[in-house]
């Protein structure tokens, strides 16, 4: 049976929220794993969750890319496992040198919280699979260092190898600088490595993965889910 490891590391505080959507909503095998006892043999995928791991000391999420659990995650990715970086968890995974790029200080210095609209720029890693290119999602923010930043040549390269996954949106899906809740380098939501099948974002797909917690009903969230457990057949 497929089995995904949650990983928990010192100050993560969305684990339980993103365990609740895979086992009791999804209903896949997840457990959720202290960072210093992961062992990738036992595991089919791994989430690194939202909080603010060893309190974000120094900067978001460089402490935690020296957990023994990212030699594990760094194995699992080589081997072509899926790893999904959840807003904490992507800047852990930018930090350990996963993805590409850095997260800065939203560009108002604030922390901001409120749900905003993606679009979906491509599904080709397992964190759009089952998203349709072009669809608009709606999804909660929680961040205080969000802000996508890469240098201009990078950014070309991953266009052309289709490394952007999500956009900040309007509702009517243009891309405009209002839309852009933390003045991430050309609205970048959420990418992924070149082979696709590490990837993160900074919205909270576990929050929206339930009619009751949604403003507007939607699921949208568990669609993003689903598309990391169905990546290794397990939805």
């Amino acid at each position: 049976m497929l089995k995904v490891a949650i990983i928990d590391f010192p100050g993560s505080n969305c684990r339980y929220d993103t365990l609740h959507v895979l086992k009791n909503v999804l209903n896949v095998d997840a457990r959720l794993i202290w960072h210093k006892e992961f062992d990738e043999n036992t595991y089919d995928a791994a989430i690194l969750p939202g909080g603010f791991a060893y309190g974000d000391y120094l900067r978001a999420g460089i402490i935690a890319a020296f957990s023994p659990a990212m030699k594990t995650v760094k194995k699992m990715a080589e081997a072509g496992k899926p790893v999904l970086g959840i807003c904490n968890g992507f800047q852990i995974l930018v930090e350990a040198g996963l993805l590409p790029g850095a997260l800065l200080r939203n560009s108002s210095l604030t922390f901001v919280c409120k749900w905003i609209y993606l679009r979906v720029e491509n599904n080709r890693s397992p964190l759009a699979r089952g998203l349709t290119k072009g669809a608009i999602l709606s999804l909660p923010i929680a961040h205080g260092e969000g802000r996508y930043f890469v240098d201009d040549d990078k950014l070309e390269e991953m266009k052309r190898n289709s490394q952007i996954i999500f956009r900040y949106v309007e509702k009517s899906g243009e891309v405009t600088e209002e839309s852009n809740p933390n003045g991430s380098m050309d609205n970048v939501a959420g990418i992924c490595n070149p082979d696709g099948n590490v990837a993160g974002l900074m919205p909270h797909p576990e929050r929206s993965s339930e009619k009751i917690l949604s403003p507007t009903g939607a699921e949208d969230g568990l669609s993003i889910l689903r598309s990391v457990i169905g990546f290794v057949g397990g939805v």
